[in-house]
This record gives C-alpha cells, sequence and structure tokens, in this order.
C-alpha cells in the first residue's frame, strides 16, 4: 500500500463556495513529489465536534494527515483547540513561538492585539514551525509513529511553510521507498472526445501506469502517473508513453507540466526575434493580459488597442465606416483590417485582431454568440479564421484569447515571414 496521507482543509468560506480550496491540490501534488500518496482529501466546516472526528478518523486510517485553515487569532479560529481535544494533549505557551509573533508586528510598525499570543499555544509534544510571511505558526505533531500537520489556511503561507519544513521532515522520517511522477500534456483546439479517440487504448494502461484526461475550457490535459521504486525505470515508461502521444496529437500539443501557452508563444516570439501588436474587442484586453502576464513579454510586445465600438474601430484603426456598415463589426473583414492596422500602426512583425459576440446579448440567426473571428496579419500574409465558441461569455473570452495565441503558435512554428 505504501505511506498514505490525509489532507483536511477546514474552514466554512470553503464550504460555501467563498474561496477555491488550492491547498489541498497543492499539498498532495507535493506529497506525490516524494513518494506519498494522498488517499483522501476533506473539506469541513469551523464546527468542533466535526474537526475533533475528522481528525481522529484520518489518524485511524492514513499514515500523515495534513490540516489547513482555523490556526488564526479570532474567536472562529478553533483548530488549536480542536487538535488538544483530538489528541487529549494540553496546549502549551511556547515562548519562542510568543517572540516570533511579536516580532512580526514589530517589523510591519503595528501593534499586536493580545488575541495573537493566543498563536503561541502549542499541543504538548508538537514541533512548531515558524511563519515568516504571517503571524500563525505550523505545526508538526507525532502521534504513535503518524503525523499530524497542521497549517495556515492562507495559501502563500502554507506553501512555503510545506516545501521549507513539511516536506523535508516527512521526507526524512518516512523515507518512501517509491517514486511518484507525473507528465502533463497540454493539447488545444481538440474537443474531449477527439483527443479520447486517438489515445483510447493508451488511455487504457494500468499496472504502475495511470493515465488520465481532464477537459478545461480552452484545453484538454492528458497526464501520465507512474509508480515504481527505480526512477530510471519511471523515466524511461514516460519518456515512452509520452513519445506514442505525440506521434499521434503533433501540433495539436502546445506544451507540458505548468507551461501556458502565453509562454510558449512568448518563447517562440523571442527565438523568431518578432514583435507583436494585438487589436480587441469582444475579448476586452485579456488577450493581452495574458501576453503580458509572462516575464520579459516587453521584449516582444510592442502595442494593445481594445476597440470596442465601432467608433473606436474607425478613428484608432482606420477601418472604414462602410466596410463596418456592409460587413458587420464581427466579420472576418473587419478582424483582417484590426489585425492589419495595429501591425502598421505598431510597426511590429505581426498583428493579431478578434471581433467576436461573447454574449449573453447581441447574437442573432446569422451571427449567433459565440461567433468569434481571429486575424493574424504579417508583412507577406494576412490570414482569417472564424470559430463558434459554446459557452458563458467568461468562457467564449477565454477560448477566444486561446485560440488567437493557438494560431500565433501555429504560425511562428512554420514559415512565418
Amino acid at each position: 500500500m505504501g505511506i498514505s496521507a490525509h489532507v483536511i482543509c477546514i474552514g466554512n468560506e470553503i464550504m460555501l463556495g467563498h474561496i477555491n480550496n488550492t491547498n489541498a491540490q497543492y499539498a498532495s501534488k507535493n506529497l506525490a513529489s516524494i513518494g506519498i500518496r494522498t488517499s483522501e482529501h476533506l473539506s469541513i466546516q469551523d464546527d468542533p465536534d466535526t474537526i475533533i472526528s475528522s481528525i481522529r478518523n484520518s489518524l485511524r486510517a492514513a499514515d500523515i494527515v495534513i490540516l489547513s485553515g482555523g490556526l488564526g487569532p479570532t474567536v472562529d479560529d478553533i483548530t488549536l483547540d480542536c487538535i488538544g481535544k483530538s489528541l487529549e494533549r494540553k496546549l502549551l505557551y511556547n515562548n519562542k513561538v510568543a517572540e516570533h509573533i511579536k516580532k512580526h508586528f514589530k517589523k510591519r510598525g503595528l501593534v499586536m492585539p493580545r488575541n495573537n499570543l493566543r498563536q503561541a499555544l502549542v499541543p504538548k509534544g508538537a514541533i512548531p514551525i515558524l511563519n515568516n510571511i504571517g503571524s500563525a505558526p505550523g505545526l508538526l505533531i507525532p502521534v504513535h509513529g503518524k503525523i499530524l500537520v497542521a497549517l495556515p489556511g492562507v495559501p502563500f503561507e502554507l506553501y512555503e511553510m510545506f516545501k521549507k519544513n513539511v516536506l523535508p521532515y516527512l521526507k526524512k522520517r518516512f523515507h518512501p521507498d517509491k517514486i511518484i511522477k507525473s507528465r502533463v500534456i497540454k493539447i488545444t483546439g481538440l474537443p474531449e472526445s477527439k483527443v479520447n479517440e486517438k489515445l483510447e487504448d493508451i488511455l487504457k494502461l494500468s499496472g504502475n501506469v495511470e493515465m488520465g484526461i481532464y477537459p478545461h475550457p480552452e484545453e484538454i490535459t492528458v497526464k501520465i502517473t507512474v509508480t515504481d521504486k527505480n526512477k530510471n525505470k519511471v523515466n524511461a515508461i514516460i519518456k515512452k508513453i509520452e513519445k506514442k502521444i505525440r506521434l499521434r496529437l503533433k501540433d495539436y500539443i502546445f506544451g507540458y507540466d505548468d507551461e501556458s501557452l502565453e509562454e510558449v508563444v512568448g518563447r517562440l516570439l523571442t527565438k523568431k526575434k518578432k514583435t507583436l501588436s494585438v487589436a480587441e474587442s469582444c475579448t476586452g484586453g485579456l488577450l493581452s493580459d495574458r501576453i503580458t502576464g509572462v516575464s520579459g513579454s516587453s521584449n516582444y510586445f510592442q502595442m494593445a488597442a481594445i476597440t470596442y465600438s465601432n467608433a473606436s474601430k474607425n478613428k484608432f484603426l482606420a477601418i472604414p465606416v462602410e466596410i463596418i456598415n456592409k460587413h458587420g463589426a464581427v466579420s472576418g473583414q473587419v478582424a483582417s483590417l484590426m489585425a492589419k492596422n495595429i501591425r502598421l500602426l505598431a510597426k511590429t512583425d505581426i498583428g493579431i485582431g478578434i471581433s467576436g459576440i461573447a454574449g449573453p446579448r447581441g447574437g442573432t440567426k446569422k451571427k449567433p454568440i459565440g461567433l468569434v473571428y481571429i486575424s493574424m496579419s504579417a508583412k507577406k500574409k494576412t490570414i482569417c479564421r472564424k470559430f463558434l465558441f459554446l459557452g458563458q461569455r467568461d468562457i467564449i473570452k477565454r477560448k477566444a484569447s486561446q485560440a488567437a495565441l493557438n494560431l500565433l503558435r501555429k504560425e511562428l512554428c512554420s514559415a512565418l515571414s
């Protein structure tokens, strides 16, 4: 069976859907990196009986229990008391933790509320983890050969403690004898059903190989996970499966693991020494935002124009009114002129134009919601593609920005001049 872990995330805000539970994903991914498999995720409310029973049940079922949330200084932060009750251990005042909390406020020139010293209480036998970002310490608590880990619910506080303190401690204590390694292959431009059809036999692999296909609004990810004691064997199996997938999906694959399409496009623009400008309508700046979200994008991204109205298309991009009146703002003719004219205006190698109907209003029988034209203009050619996306407004915008980036990626990989 190997070493197993449960991840318990505590908080009414999670249960009410006010925040995304990214802590469970982060913890499980990093546990897998050292050969520890998470067998259960549990999200629970701020209720003493629920927290206490969940801790006890998980300690019976798993070797490692990770808690997140409820370690703050306010009255609704009850996790610490619940840990004490569930383990039947006293909470002891820890001077080192108290001094660290006081310094946290002093550094920031703030007066520390006395409530914060509640966070200096540590269950007997626990090893505190000092918090270098916030005030709540983390805890490593040995329990009859098992480990209970308690961490703040604030993601960036949990992330640092997990990487710097929790993973090294668990690795040293449990000596995981297996490697769990995953490889994510990212695909765009194909629906999930088509990807599944092309990879059907590969997706059925079993044994020490787990395959998964996961749809997202703008892309499909295929994950290969291999578990084995031998690192070289793990890498060889992943490499062999990845090669088969590449042969079948070819240029529908745009990246791997944590790569985004905008990062891939940025590298290609840098490599080809090309500059880019963008004119957006229905995406409202989303494409530009994604491009500039990549560090170093100023080396290739020069200018953006959000010409949302017909008047702005005419005034700033010099698109003739008669063209707009004849073909409509949402047309291949207008999108092509947007791409060409922004390129000329910005003096870049490439221009992209996007015009469409994101909804939920504005669609007609001839031009329904989700209709988007995307054009790319270079010195020697201008191309335009018509798309019909399904989904709500934000999903259509996201899909349109993805399609624009993918069009650019494919052209950069070909003989773009």
